[in-house]
């Protein structure tokens, strides 16, 4: 079965940095386009970003784009966010996302990814 699981999150100060990581297992990796989102409490999951199958193309939110890097390894199945110049706002859970979107475009909206993990935490004191 497909299976994603993030690790990396923590606490942290502002202007810091985390590398969020996400191990994907149970379908063929490479073949689809994967994407991070943050939920923090009390408000609506936000997308973060989200790679091409073969990573020529990423997308950014303009509230992490700068400051974020989305990257993938398909040989080890893994998904990468670098987190540099945290600001408080950035505190949330962090969810890796695998998305069947048939979309030309890379994916955005939450529904078009099928698959989550159960999330990392990440606070950034001020």
């Amino acid at each position: 079965q497909v299976q994603l699981v993030e690790s990396g999150g923590g606490s942290v100060q502002a202007g810091g940095s985390l590398r969020l990581s996400c191990v994907a297992s149970g379908y063929p990796y490479s073949n689809y386009r994967m994407g991070w989102f943050r939920q923090a409490p009390g408000k609506e999951r936000e997308w973060v970003a989200t790679i091409s199958t073969l990573a020529y193309s990423t997308y950014y939110a303009d509230s992490v784009k700068g400051r974020f890097a989305i990257s993938r390894d398909n040989a080890k199945n893994t998904l990468a966010l670098q987190m540099n110049s945290l600001k408080p706002e950035d505190t949330a859970m962090y969810y890796c996302a695998r998305s069947s979107s048939a979309v030309s475009s890379l994916p955005r909206n939450a529904v078009d990814f099928d698959y989550w993990g159960q999330g990392t935490q990440v606070t950034v004191s001020s």
